[in-house]
């Protein structure tokens, strides 16, 4: 069951205004894409392999620069910003990769430490040296994903899923008020993704972090979203409650051939 959608009174946290981005290969990526996420929201932009949705991702917080439009961020424009001024807003925005993008030599302790560069200072970021209160904040996220007796191993050591709730860990540790999540589950057995999301899910619920989350598997969908976004070939097709999503629309997203992961029906589903 999705948690209870977001109160109409809650304040804008993310507003994308006619968003583009055509590659240099020519590629058109994203087309005059349009959505405002509330604070607290935990949205999920849902479609297929190509549609966009790791592009709009990363145009949010300008790991990519869109061609044309706008990105509005706890009302700052992004799109706007260059140099330190764009630092300093990428603060508030933590990043969870489908692929972890963990230093794999590095213990556990350090690469969620890494989380806190940029609020440090330049010389001791790079000798990896934090002060005695990020190294406590540091163990406690670690602890609040059930790692903290792995602190000291290397990451690679730890399984698939144990390293993306280090990548968690890592997020956490910027303090942000938004989370991207760019299908963080992939690359996991299924298994173990209701594990990862429900972290993900109770950085929502417990610390009210906004959380935009690109996805594929619908009944993951259904049980982590308080609202979707759909893209096809680039734009915007659909927005609306989990409860809203039926066989009709599932198939205007994915196509008439395709069939949801789960054997059970969007009626029965709800």
């Amino acid at each position: 069951m999705s948690a209870a959608p977001v109160s109409a009174a809650s304040r804008e946290a993310v507003r994308i205004e006619n968003l583009g981005k055509t590659f240099p290969s020519g590629v058109r990526a994203l087309d005059q894409v349009s959505f405002t996420v509330r604070e607290g929201e935990f949205l999920v932009v849902l479609g297929l392999s190509g549609s966009g949705k790791s592009t709009l991702l990363r145009c949010i917080n300008r790991l990519i620069d869109p061609s044309d439009g706008r990105v509005f961020v706890f009302g700052t424009e992004m799109t706007a910003l260059s140099g330190s001024a764009l630092r300093a807003s990428r603060r508030e925005i933590g990043m969870i990769f489908q692929q972890f993008n963990l230093v794999k030599r590095h213990t556990v302790l350090d690469n969620v430490l890494s989380g806190a560069l940029g609020r440090g200072h330049l010389l001791r970021s790079l000798f990896l040296s934090f002060a005695p209160d990020e190294v406590v904040f540091a163990r406690a996220c670690l602890a609040r994903v059930g790692l903290a007796d792995r602190a000291g191993e290397r990451a690679d050591r730890l399984s698939g899923g144990q390293q993306q709730r280090v990548a968690i860990s890592r997020a956490l540790m910027q303090r942000p008020r938004l989370i991207l999540a760019d299908e963080p589950v992939a690359s996991l057995d299924p298994a173990l993704r209701h594990s990862v999301m429900r972290h993900i899910e109770a950085l929502n619920r417990d610390e009210g972090m906004t959380v935009i989350c690109s996805l594929h598997d619908i009944d993951l969908v259904r049980r982590y979203a308080t609202r979707i976004v759909a893209l096809k070939a680039g734009q915007l097709v659909w927005e609306g409650l989990p409860g809203q999503l039926d066989a009709a629309t599932f198939h205007a997203i994915y196509g008439e051939d395709a069939e949801p992961a789960s054997n059970q029906s969007f009626e029965e589903a709800r």
